[in-house]
């Protein structure tokens, strides 16, 4: 295909809406923005055997490009609206392309969020995003509005991408030149003989699918002081809630939420690990005060999603964590750095 022969096939397959005075195929996008809300911005870029194994299916490629956009903006309340998309392939492949779209737009589909421009080049396979979401002045979820007090939550489990990432990184499956330092899900030692590959299947769906929590962000607004999306892995991004709000965290992290698949695929100290600070949940963390826990579990209900509370906000400026005893307890490391070795 030449350049222009794959935007024309993207942009017939784009959906509209109609705020969107000119899509895909010009200079620049033109769009309606809504007098009575802000808009909220986000970016993630997505580089092959960083960011996705190099075996990855097309279709969940273009899925996951989108859905670590949609879950920032599900961190910040934000209705998605708009977004672009700038795409690097090392060659013409029609097939993949139409696959890489069938995923992104199936997703984009279910969120009501409109492809409208980007940009293609011919270089080493990588994806860049940038969301556009919609939310009422001033009502945006931030990282620094934690209370001291606050219960802090998570959505969905923890651990299952870093697991899957950890099981294809033992067999050498979708393994890059340099591992991606053993990838992004570092244990120190192997997991024990528990740790297998009949839960592959179930924790790779987690790796390569997530689910942005949107639905619970929006309906979070008004009820949470703060609000992150997990990506580098719990330690590191509540470590980011702590920082900005001026405060500590203690965590109990045997109360942390776990799948089937990980329980039973992994020992408890494996598990902790992963869930910690394995990193590619792309779940929402938030505070909110006591208060509001009959308000959390309701939404728990309406939304679908499981809702754990897992610590609270206290004195001080870290992350620390206690095992069922009360005793202390640390992760190997606190989650995925780039930039790190």
């Amino acid at each position: 295909m030449a350049e222009f022969d794959l935007i024309e096939r993207i942009r017939s397959r784009a959906p509209s809406r109609a705020d969107i005075v000119l899509g895909v195929g010009d200079d620049a996008a033109v769009v309606r923005v809504p007098p009575d809300r802000e808009l909220v911005i986000c970016t993630d870029t997505l580089n092959a055997g960083v960011h996705f194994p190099l075996d990855t299916a097309p279709f969940d490629i273009g899925w996951k490009a989108l859905a670590v956009n949609l879950s920032d903006l599900a961190a910040m309340g934000a209705q998605p609206a708009w977004c672009t998309l700038s795409l690097s392939m090392p060659g013409d492949d029609p097939a993949w392309l139409d696959s890489f779209l069938d995923g992104f737009l199936a997703l984009a589909g279910q969120h009501g969020i409109a492809l409208i421009g980007g940009d293609t080049t011919r270089g080493p396979l990588s994806i860049g995003v940038t969301a556009h979401g919609l939310v009422e002045p001033g009502r945006a979820l931030q990282r620094g509005g934690a209370q001291m007090g606050d219960d802090i939550w998570v959505s969905g489990t923890l651990g299952d991408a870093a697991a899957a990432l950890w099981l294809m990184g033992n067999a050498g499956v979708g393994a890059t030149a340099d591992g991606r330092r053993n990838p992004k899900p570092a244990l120190a030692a192997p997991p024990t003989q528990r740790a297998h590959s009949g839960h592959g299947e179930t924790l790779r769906e987690r790796l390569d699918r997530p689910q942005p929590r949107l639905a619970v962000g929006l309906a979070l607004v008004g009820i949470a002081h703060a609000a992150i999306d997990l990506s580098d892995g719990l330690w590191s991004d509540l470590g980011h809630v702590c920082r900005a709000s001026g405060l500590g965290a203690l965590v109990e992290v045997d109360a942390l939420p776990a799948s089937a698949s990980l329980s039973q695929g992994f020992a408890a100290d494996d598990r902790r690990t992963l869930q910690a600070s394995g990193g590619d949940d792309y779940e929402l963390c938030f505070t909110a005060p006591p208060s509001a826990r009959a308000q959390v579990e309701a939404l728990e209900l309406e939304s679908g999603t499981a809702l754990t509370r897992i610590g609270r906000m206290v004195a001080g400026t870290q992350v620390a964590g206690v095992d069922a005893e009360d005793a202390p307890w640390v992760p190997e490391r606190t989650g995925w750095v780039h930039f790190s070795d």
